[in-house]
């Protein structure tokens, strides 16, 4: 299962984490973990290069990891456009994508 973490600071996203496989299908033809990695590596690429907000990033295999530092409101839409299209993933597949929110 891909497990999602979406953090709250003072009610504003702040970051995420994805980790896990979805097990749908083998290596390489997962169509659940190919989606929901292609979603969180464009959103990080966005907030680092296109935004130029100050992040904490951390990636292995099965494992993103992104924290704001220094999030303007650019920064919170794209959090919050990663987090609905994660939900809508969810809603597709929720058998292979849990979410939770911490604050």
């Amino acid at each position: 299962m891909i497990r999602t973490v979406f953090r709250l600071h003072e009610n504003r996203l702040t970051g995420f984490t994805v980790k896990g496989h979805s097990g749908t299908a083998a290596r390489g033809s997962d169509i659940v973990c190919a989606a929901v990695s292609s979603a969180a590596y464009m959103t990080v690429n966005t907030l680092t290069e296109i935004v130029n907000a100050q992040t904490e990033i951390e990636v292995k295999d099965g494992f993103l990891h992104c924290t704001v530092m220094n999030g303007d409101d650019s920064a919170r839409v794209i959090l919050e456009g990663f987090r609905l299209h994660m939900e809508q993933l969810c809603e597709e597949y929720p058998t292979a994508i849990k979410i939770t929110t911490e604050v």
